[in-house]
């Protein structure tokens, strides 16, 4: 075998190791707003119960958020985990609040079930 040769298998290698990569994290990506639609969709299912408490939901990308005017609930979807935050307005001092809580799940049912814990906490 030459060195050309040897280069150009180890190369080819590397494309398509890059390739498989790549792939993987397409399907990923995938999955996880696939997720984050079923749980926007669950949520979205009880349109009078988030006006009642005062909630808009939104999606944004890999993101479900329940947004109130003195604290938000979102859920992010990366990497086939969510993150579920809490995080209260009222005491931030920049726009966008710091988590006061958080939880992580592996299911949208899961994130929903969290989602209702925190709003539960911030309503009592």
């Amino acid at each position: 075998m030459s060195l050309r040769r040897a280069f150009e298998a180890e190369h080819a290698r590397r494309d398509a190791a890059r390739h498989a990569r790549e792939e993987a994290e397409r399907r990923q990506q995938e999955e996880d707003l696939a997720r984050a639609q079923q749980l926007y969709d669950a949520l979205a299912a009880d349109e009078n119960f988030l006006r009642e408490k005062g909630l808009t939901l939104g999606l944004r990308r890999y993101t479900v958020a329940l947004n109130h005017d003195d604290f938000l609930i979102d859920a992010y979807f990366e990497s086939g985990s969510i993150n579920v935050r809490s995080a209260d307005k009222r005491t931030a001092t920049t726009s966008t609040a710091a988590p006061r809580k958080q939880q992580f799940v592996n299911t949208p049912g899961e994130a929903l079930d969290v989602m209702a814990q925190f709003l539960a906490d911030e309503t009592d």
